[in-house]
């Protein structure tokens, strides 16, 4: 089958994508249709079919993918205590959430719109996540430095504390996101340290 004039395969598959991520996080996956994506990519309807199978396989790729690079690029870190390990986390997933707000967005809103198997496969990957701050949390307990009740309520509540940066903070308002990273981990620490001292 030939390609829509001026489509390129290379170009226009990650354009697709971008321009879905882009609509969803804007209007909602329920609202745009894939007329609207394909209007907004430059190509006819028919042709995002080339790229993708359907809408419900965007939403979840952007997900997956979205959910690899987080998985990826927290692997890469190195600590040589829990404490040091917390900090480096707490600053990481505010750096890394704040630089991708669409990614973001769709990650937590648009679950529910996921088949069954395509939401399983993707909170399989948010546990592997969530894995990573039980683990620090673990060691730390092992360290005698935390105390938790339960660390994967834990890991689950400071997750949630820091994502929820991205619904107020403004990069040209009052504080930097050092700033805030400062507060957060501070915030952090107290919440799971013995005592609540943040003394190192």
């Amino acid at each position: 089958m030939a390609r829509t004039q001026g489509s390129h395969g290379d170009i226009t598959g990650p354009r697709v994508r971008a321009v879905a991520q882009t609509l969803f996080a804007r209007h909602g996956f329920a609202a745009v249709s894939m007329r609207q994506i394909a209007s907004e990519v430059g190509v006819q309807a028919g042709a995002l079919y080339n790229y993708t199978p359907d809408k419900q396989t965007l939403l979840f790729e952007l997900m997956r993918d979205h959910m690899a690079e987080l998985l990826a690029a927290v692997s890469t870190q190195t600590h040589r205590s829990a404490r040091a390990g917390l900090e480096a986390f707490v600053r990481f997933h505010i750096e890394f959430h704040h630089a991708r707000p669409d990614a973001v967005f769709i990650a937590y809103m648009e679950l529910r719109n996921l088949t069954p198997e395509n939401f399983a496969e993707i909170e399989r990957l948010r546990g592997a996540y969530e894995a990573v701050l039980e683990r620090i949390l673990q060691d730390g307990a092992a360290e005698g430095v935390f105390a938790v009740a339960d660390q994967k309520v834990a890991a689950m509540a400071v997750i949630a504390m820091l994502t929820g940066v991205n619904t107020w903070f403004r990069a040209d308002g009052r504080l930097s996101l050092c700033d805030v990273q400062d507060m957060y981990w501070d915030m952090v620490a107290r919440m799971v340290s013995v005592g609540g001292s943040v003394s190192p």
